[in-house]
């Protein structure tokens, strides 16, 4: 069974709940892998288009970088200004209104390293030149474990301890005299690590990735209460500094250790809205509704779920929460970390 494709799917399709509520999807990836990662290699306009406008009111999108379409040649710390020209393309059509009402990558997030301290400053500005009216901030990942088998493929290890590098944090605070935002992505046994960067760039904007991010496969089978205390406190440190915020998702990954992804019979909302009340709840009982919100993650998490899926089980699971507070978490706190006008 092709895990993850449109006919897996479809064998659990469901009705829209409220198709009229506003939302932003704040973490979404392009691109064009050319590589044998079906089903999932190629996720440009129209299939993004497919799964935001399936029925749910998506009216924006923020585009999150993915290590793609980089340059071919050129100084190295440049390379992933390709990614950002390859997406203010997509943003630019979206925009004309041609492909529907969404305003896809209304927001880009790419890439730089941190690593180069001040001199991180050029590679910020072509950034920005490359997408004058969308691009937003960055996101560098670091989430490394000490267990090799769990981290993704082309991780660099000298990124192991970046939160607490005085050169990181130099090129930190170069990107919040910009104004430009950082996405967060590491795994549970580094938020207290990110809880102390956040402490030192008081003035930056960090927006945690994934609720964090705990794992719960190889060899943290059988610890899971471990790792979930682990995750618990960091979530709690993180949470205690105002220029944090958390994305609600990731959750499909099946580093999280759910079996979604294994079933012959794809996950329904209701379920899946049961499944990650825990992680959802915690999290917003610690940040408030004001400092959360949905993502997708998309296509990554398209392997355990459909995009109608999810967001249908965000809403079942939201329901108790206020007019107001519902309207941050499916798009007002996006909108007004990054920067989007609908």
């Amino acid at each position: 069974m092709p895990i993850g494709d449109n006919d897996w799917h479809a064998l659990a399709t469901e009705e829209i709940l409220e198709p009229d509520l506003p939302i932003c999807d704040p973490h979404h990836h392009l691109w064009d892998l050319r590589a044998d990662r079906a089903p999932y290699d190629r996720y440009l306009l129209d299939q993004v288009n497919a799964d935001a406008q399936g029925g749910h009111n998506v009216r924006s999108t923020v585009f999150v970088e993915a290590r793609s379409m980089y340059r071919a040649g050129g100084p190295a710390e440049l390379r992933s200004v390709g990614e950002v020209e390859f997406v203010q393309g997509i943003a630019a059509a979206s925009a004309s209104g041609v492909y529907g009402s969404t305003r896809i990558a209304a927001a880009i997030v790419g890439r730089a390293d941190l690593k180069l301290g001040a001199a991180v400053e050029p590679v910020l500005d072509a950034l920005q030149a490359a997408s004058p009216n969308r691009f937003r901030g960055i996101r560098q990942i670091v989430a490394l474990d000490p267990h090799a088998e769990i981290n993704l493929g082309g991780m660099d290890p000298s990124l192991l301890g970046s939160y607490t590098s005085e050169t990181f944090r130099e090129g930190a605070r170069v990107l919040a005299r910009k104004g430009m935002t950082f996405d967060a992505w590491q795994y549970h046994h580094q938020l207290q690590e990110l809880a102390d960067f956040a402490r030192a760039v008081p003035e930056l904007t960090i927006v945690v990735n994934h609720v964090g991010g705990f794992i719960r496969i190889g060899p943290y089978v059988g610890h899971e209460d471990d790792v979930l205390a682990t995750w618990r406190a960091g979530i709690a440190a993180v949470a205690r500094f105002p220029n944090v915020v958390m994305k609600l998702g990731g959750l499909g990954m099946p580093r999280f250790g759910f079996d979604w992804h294994t079933r012959e019979t794809p996950v329904g909302s209701e379920e899946l809205a049961s499944d990650m009340a825990p992680f959802l709840s915690y999290c917003i009982e610690q940040f408030g509704p004001e400092r959360c919100m949905f993502e997708s993650n998309f296509p990554v998490d398209k392997v355990s779920f459909s995009y109608n899926n999810v967001f249908n089980a965000f809403k079942r699971f939201s329901a108790s929460y206020t007019p107001t507070e519902r309207a941050a978490m499916f798009e007002g706190t996006a909108t007004r970390i990054y920067n989007i006008t609908v």
